[in-house]
């Protein structure tokens, strides 16, 4: 017998939460396999079987809290457990399997009555022929030759009367028939109208679908919170209580750094393996702003303000579990390209569950995308003992009014981006967030940052 217990999972991390257990008492599981998810107030982890075998025992359940070293489960030799597995294993499912064609047998008699319907069929038939001789011989009894002529005066002389021909066509070209005069006879309006209407009226123009709303499967249902979003919800509501918060907003042109984008794309990816997108260039200038304005990377304790010597951003990532902010260290010395890669694996690494406690821990800023699902910006939450956290919305193209060397102004096309800087108002003034905005602001807007690439 082996006793599972839960390991140390950081520094700072006491003690866990099972939130789902992997494996049931009598399965089978391997060395390092995943045997029960853990969540803290750090991070949701999986922890995996120290040795081979059965598990005999599970002796905490799901949504208890224990201790790090608690033991959770008991796992014994497999071949304790080996005999009871192939006794259930499928010698009962094939009897019922066996026993439902017995019904099946009497399937074909239900047709043979249904056989007999094909004498419906010439019953129909008959019926039919005398019907279509009848029509023909009142037909020039009745004159109706002479029906049609009115009908059709009539039909020249009405305004209101559209053509079968007409109202398709207009519903094919989108054309709202109230919209279009008519040259015919008495106003009406015939197929030349829509056509010409179709061709000069811009209204034809969105035709395109409205995007298919797909209900979700939570409407009306109620989940409880799981652990990591209790802990969320706990923090940044004592962070609100505990400070008091205001943001700053400035609007920054980067056509500069999406010009460099574009023109060392491929070769970034050629010697990097990451894709080159803004992030990189908003964390670098965002953490050498931090260099010169310490008390955005500043903390309180009591009646202290403590300058951390290091820049170590956090940055927060989307996940299906919550927001989670792992920490790139020490941001102020990488370059673009050591920057980029330690955004994509931390990333990657914090969707698929696989970062420890410490690497979610040591932040002294965070940087925060809220543009990546198209935010203009936002006024996000400081989560403490930070100070301060920067947002950055959509890059989007739109005019701008620039002014050359000279002094001349005119209008441009620029790919502009806004920088919203929330802070702790108890010891940073808005004049010492808007010097921080403005600086950063400088360093984008030059766009020199070919000497950074790291390439």
């Amino acid at each position: 017998m082996s006793e599972v217990v839960l390991p140390a999972l950081g520094e700072s991390v006491t003690e866990g939460t099972i939130t789902r257990w992997l494996k049931k008492v009598g399965d089978t599981v391997a060395v390092d396999e995943p045997l029960v998810e853990v969540s803290t107030d750090k991070v949701d982890t999986e922890i995996p079987s120290p040795v081979a075998g059965v598990v005999q025992q599970i002796l905490v359940q799901e949504d208890e809290t224990v201790a790090v070293g608690a033991v959770l489960a008991v796992i014994g030799d497999a071949a304790v457990a080996a005999p009871a597995a192939p006794a259930p294993a499928a010698v009962e499912t094939p009897a019922p399997v066996a026993a439902a064609p017995a019904p099946v047998v009497e399937a074909p008699v239900v047709p043979a009555p249904v056989a007999a319907v094909p004498v419906a069929a010439p019953v129909a038939a008959p019926v039919a022929a005398p019907v279509a001789p009848a029509m023909p011989a009142p037909v020039p009894a009745v004159a109706a030759p002479a029906a049609p002529a009115p009908v059709a005066a009539d039909n020249e002389s009405d305004p209101n009367y559209i053509t079968p021909i007409v109202r398709k066509l207009a519903h094919d070209m989108g054309v709202n028939l109230a919209s279009v005069r008519g040259t015919g006879v008495g106003g009406r309006i015939r197929k030349e109208d829509v056509l010409a209407f179709g061709s000069s009226a811009p209204v034809a123009a969105p035709v395109a679908a409205a995007p298919a709303i797909v209900a979700s499967p939570l409407r009306g249902t109620t989940e409880p919170m799981s652990r990591l979003r209790k802990v969320l919800a706990e923090r940044a509501v004592a962070s609100m209580n505990s400070s008091a918060q205001l943001t700053t907003v400035v609007e920054v042109d980067v056509t500069k750094i999406a010009n460099l984008r574009k023109s060392v794309q491929a070769n970034f990816v050629a010697k990097t393996g990451v894709k080159l997108n803004f992030m990189p260039f908003f964390c670098l200038a965002a953490a050498e702003g931090l260099q010169a304005h310490p008390k955005i990377n500043s903390s309180v304790d009591g009646e202290n303000i403590v300058y951390h010597g290091t820049e170590n951003v956090s940055f927060a990532v989307d996940t299906e579990r919550g927001l989670l902010t792992p920490v790139i260290r020490n941001a102020a010395s990488l370059n673009i390209a050591q920057t980029a890669q330690q955004i994509a694996e931390l990333a990657d690494r914090t969707r698929n569950n696989k970062l420890t406690p410490d690497e979610l821990s040591g932040g002294t800023f965070t940087l925060t995308n809220t543009g990546s699902r198209g935010a203009l910006f936002d006024t996000p939450v400081v989560f403490l003992p930070q100070s301060a956290i920067l947002g950055t919305g959509v890059v989007t193209k739109r005019p701008v009014v620039v002014t050359d060397a000279e002094g001349n102004e005119s209008i441009a096309i620029r790919s502009m981006v806004y920088l919203a800087l929330s802070y702790d108002h108890r010891h940073i003034d808005g004049a010492d967030a808007s010097r921080y905005l403005t600086d950063v602001k400088a360093r984008l807007e030059a766009g020199a940052f070919e000497a950074n690439l790291g390439i």
